[in-house]
């Protein structure tokens, strides 16, 4: 009987050891302030490099579009009489990695021109620009097109064109939080909603133009407004409206 008791509890330790997560990023969001010794604000228009932030988007991000509050990140898309406003974060320098698993949870805000997304892009962008650098979108959502979850790569070879790509639709992602998800190895890089696969990328032929994803990203957490993908139209009704984040984790 003991030693029953003995293998059914090394069993137990090893399921449950073989289930825990090494995190390289845990961030609940918790305090009043973005911890900054993780994020970046990146703030104004883009200009006088990148004006409308290569997209022609119609937003100056701003550190007052993003708060920390009830251990969640508010991006929070506003309008005066003339401009717009929003928020835009990175982890650039501070918290980037090569190969894991992102996970966030996340609230979408609905109403045309608002474009909310989490993506990565590699870390040599200043010495390769893009597209040469990659870049990972894991969730992207324009709020023109309701129900609709975009998942994309951008590489030398595809060179802005969306070709590597998936659209999924679900009815009801704009109700409450999901969780969107990326699993990223040397292989391929997997998208996932709620746990549920939703698109894998997986060149068979991996060099420079195709997969320059075999370095460290860094994570941008950000909700534009208006531009080649989110516009043009964008509904001036609506303001102010919140893309909310409860986690971002990186194991």
């Amino acid at each position: 009987m003991k030693q029953s008791l003995i293998i059914f509890f090394s069993i137990l330790c090893f399921a449950s050891c073989k289930s825990e997560k090494t995190f390289i990023l845990k961030e609940d969001f918790n305090g009043t302030n973005l911890n900054e010794s993780i994020w970046n604000y990146e703030l104004g228009d883009g200009c006088p490099n990148l004006c409308g932030w290569g997209n022609n988007e119609r937003q100056t991000y701003t550190k007052d579009n993003v708060k920390v509050a009830n251990g969640q990140l508010i991006i929070t898309a506003t309008k005066d009489s003339s401009s717009y406003y929003s928020g835009r974060i990175t982890t650039k320098d501070k918290s980037e990695f090569q190969y894991g698993t992102i996970e966030v949870r996340a609230k979408l805000p609905e109403g045309s021109g608002l474009w909310p997304a989490i993506w990565m892009l590699g870390n040599d962008i200043d010495e390769k620009t893009w597209p040469a650098c990659g870049e990972i979108d894991i969730m992207e959502y324009v709020g023109k097109a309701p129900h609709e979850i975009h998942t994309t790569l951008h590489t030398a070879d595809s060179y802005g064109q969306s070709k590597n790509t998936k659209v999924t639709t679900i009815e009801t992602i704009e109700e409450g939080f999901h969780v969107y998800k990326c699993e990223w190895n040397e292989a391929a890089i997997k998208f996932y909603i709620d746990d549920e696969l939703v698109y894998t990328f997986s060149p068979e032929m991996k060099d420079d133009k195709t997969w320059p994803f075999d370095k460290p990203f860094y994570v941008i957490l950000n909700m534009a407004i208006g531009g080649n993908f989110g516009g043009p139209e964008v509904d001036d009704s609506i303001f102010p409206k919140e893309f909310i984040v409860d986690y971002v984790y990186i194991y």
